[in-house]
């Protein structure tokens, strides 16, 4: 199965060409309530294009990388696709795979994670598939390394002429245990490193720092290598052995990492690529399925003739890879037409990509408190409006081409006001609030946290002070879909955005919200947010290339990074509350903290705490908390279901909610929510 296609008028035959290598039926052949069966088809997508076309020009680097006989650029990506065997909604829905991963039926079928979906228990509760939705996953990571079913995006590496390019980069590496020596490069296992152009450690600077904010401390070139440990079984008894063996994508501390610390090296490495064409493979490729002729194509667009509109979803990194998409333009195809109708950037914050650029590395989270607080995800614009930069001058938006932007509903936990710096998706850089544009709805998901496992089964704590955050948001996920396809297809307008605001003190500062903030005994809180300075990367940045490394701060001011107001409780008083914040049993919160010895008071990553209300009101006396109990609150575990249920139905009178998660709902909350709530009666 292949098709090529003509981009923009273009002389030269740019082509895309499907090879499906897997075709059956999705879940043995069930019948989808309202839709019918499915069939799952994988396979790669292979690209062969001109670098020099106006569709191509703006990736770095695209220019440098070796070309084919007929001098187009090629690249391929991994494919995977369900497909109604009949007509089903005549929607294409796009799942942008979290580094790899296909989190799509995860998060609105309330399915089990899996990179492999066959069987009818890979389809949850089937939403999706009853709705009818041509379901679409394609790799657009090129540097992920193969492993665990992840999608991958094979991507050649750019040379000048003849000679490698070489340039500076930047890691950080914190270890979680102790004992631990060794890393790849790239800092993570799943990820491509960069080679070293030297193996000889005097040329690279490996620094360690207890606190982001803190001082280097230089580490000497003889405690370290660039190398890498193997293990095995010895000869004559010798019982279990390593070695030590020299490599350009790996470094050792001899001592081994401290865990908690802030390790950092600045090396100079070889061997680029081009990982901006991401986006253009994302445009390319859903651009086909939803305009290639099934009459003109001879059929060989499997979705040809099937596709009236089409909606992109990604969570974290892949919500800023949206943001980032249509920023830069991407969701005009070649010829002019939108790519998305609708997209929707979930817990993504006023991030953006960092992608474009030479030695980029993609798989890399944006800028945390602790971890890798100085990473250029975080850049103007943040806002989809226009707003100008006080610090830069600059004016600028996320959605700046009418004739092809898409319909965008963003949602955000309070995990993104923290870490994330979400308030400025909808205030101007000094914190006034900013009026979305018509076109774009933004939803606070009031006191939940980045990640909402809808299968969580019991509070865990992690490497952190408290309980993880427990609520569950999956319900309003399905509704958002919804209401982002009603107001694509019929012109409904979804439900008012719903967030935080300066003007009735609902979005505050942090000294503001710790005098809100109950003291509830034994908690400790954050001692700030996550504050954004102007960083300064070198005088190319905006041209794809970072000559400081690490970066300098350009404005002693930073940007304002608000938080939401909280009640009584501790918990969100503005946004969107899903049941368990409506009827809750402790305070939820968007943070969390790192505990001794593994960065001591810092935010921990993404994560948001549980803080379970005292029993009784014997306990709250003896403990002394302000907070009132949990038999005081519901009387009986049969009134906390009646609270649970009054505020689904709610949500539901409002349209953020569906009536067939009402049942889903009240089962979950039945004895008290346990064990994914800590009640002990």
């Amino acid at each position: 199965m292949g098709g090529r296609f003509r981009l923009g008028g273009s002389p030269v035959n740019h082509s895309l060409e499907l090879h499906i290598t897997e075709r059956g039926p999705f879940a043995e052949g069930h019948r989808f309530e309202d839709s019918g069966a499915y069939e799952r088809l994988v396979g790669r997508a292979r690209f062969a294009v001109d670098p020099l076309s106006p569709a191509y020009a703006e990736v770095v680097d695209l220019d440098r990388a070796p070309r084919n006989a007929q001098g187009l650029v090629e690249y391929g990506a991994d494919l995977c696709i369900l497909k109604p065997t009949g007509a089903g909604n005549r929607r294409l829905f796009f799942g942008y795979g979290n580094r790899g991963n296909k989190r799509e039926l995860q998060f609105f079928n309330d399915a089990p994670a899996s990179n492999d979906p066959r069987t009818l228990r890979d389809a949850g509760n089937a939403f999706l598939l009853r709705r009818g939705y041509a379901i679409v996953w394609a790799a657009w990571e090129g540097d992920l390394l193969p492993g665990d079913g992840r999608m991958l995006l094979d991507v050649p590496v750019a040379r000048d002429g003849d000679a490698p390019i070489t340039g500076l980069v930047r890691t950080e590496f914190i270890a979680d245990r102790v004992g631990t020596t060794t890393f790849p490069l790239s800092g993570w296992a799943s990820t491509r490193s960069y080679p070293a152009v030297s193996l000889d450690t005097s040329r690279a600077r490996l620094t360690r720092r207890r606190y982001p904010g803190d001082a280097r401390e230089p580490i000497a070139s003889d405690a370290w290598a660039f190398a890498r440990t193997e293990g095995g079984v010895g000869l004559d008894a010798q019982g279990a052995e390593t070695a030590l063996i020299e490599s350009d994508t790996h470094i050792h501390v001899f001592d081994a990492f401290e865990p908690g610390w802030i390790y950092e090296l600045v090396y100079t490495a070889r061997d680029p690529r081009p990982y901006g064409i991401g986006h253009a493979v994302v445009r390319d490729l859903v651009s086909f399925l939803r305009y290639d002729d099934a009459d003109r194509r001879g059929g060989e667009n499997p979705l040809a003739g099937g596709v009236d509109k089409a909606y992109a979803w990604g969570r974290s990194q892949t919500g800023r890879c949206i943001r980032d998409f249509v920023h830069r333009g991407y969701n005009a195809d070649a010829q002019g037409r939108r790519v998305f109708d609708g997209i929707m950037p979930h817990v993504s914050g006023g991030g953006l990509m960092w992608m474009n650029h030479r030695f980029a590395r993609v798989v890399n989270p944006a800028g945390q408190q602790y971890e890798d607080h100085e990473n250029c995800a975080d850049r103007f614009p943040f806002a989809y409006g226009a707003s100008t930069d006080h610090l830069s001058g600059r004016r600028d938006a996320i959605l700046k081409r009418p004739a092809t932007d898409p319909l965008v509903l963003h949602t955000q936990s309070a995990t993104e006001y923290w870490q994330r710096r979400g308030s400025l998706v909808h205030t101007d850089t000094e914190g006034r609030d900013l009026e979305p544009p018509d076109t774009v709805r933004i939803y606070l998901w009031a006191s939940s946290q980045h990640f909402a496992d809808p299968n969580a089964i019991r509070p865990a704590r992690g490497n952190c002070q408290h309980y993880g955050n427990v609520v569950q948001t999956s319900m309003l996920l399905r509704a958002m879909l919804d209401a982002l396809d009603a107001w694509a297809t019929h012109g409904t307008a979804p439900p008012a955005s719903r967030i935080p605001r300066r003007e009735d003190g609902t979005l505050v500062e942090f000294e503001a919200w710790t005098s809100q903030f109950p003291r509830v005994p034994g908690a400790m809180v954050p001692s700030g947010v996550n504050a954004l300075p102007l960083y300064d990367f070198g005088p190319e940045f905006e041209k794809g290339l970072l000559t400081r490394e690490p970066p300098e701060v350009a404005d002693a001011r930073s940007y304002a990074v608000l938080v939401p107001a909280v009640d009584a409780d501790g918990n969100d008083v503005a946004g969107v509350r899903a049941p368990m914040v409506a009827a809750p049993l402790g305070t939820l919160t968007g943070w969390n903290l790192r505990p001794r010895s593994f960065g001591h008071g810092a935010m921990h990553e993404y994560t948001g705490s549980y803080l379970p209300f005292p029993d009784t009101d014997s306990e709250a006396a003896m403990t002394g908390d302000p907070r009132a109990s949990v038999l005081a609150r519901y009387g009986d575990a049969e009134g906390y279901v009646r609270a649970v249920e009054a505020a689904a139905r709610r949500l539901v009178e409002q349209r953020l909610m569906l009536e067939e998660d009402i049942e889903r709902v009240v089962a979950r909350a039945r004895d008290w929510g346990r064990p994914l709530h800590d009640v002990r009666l």
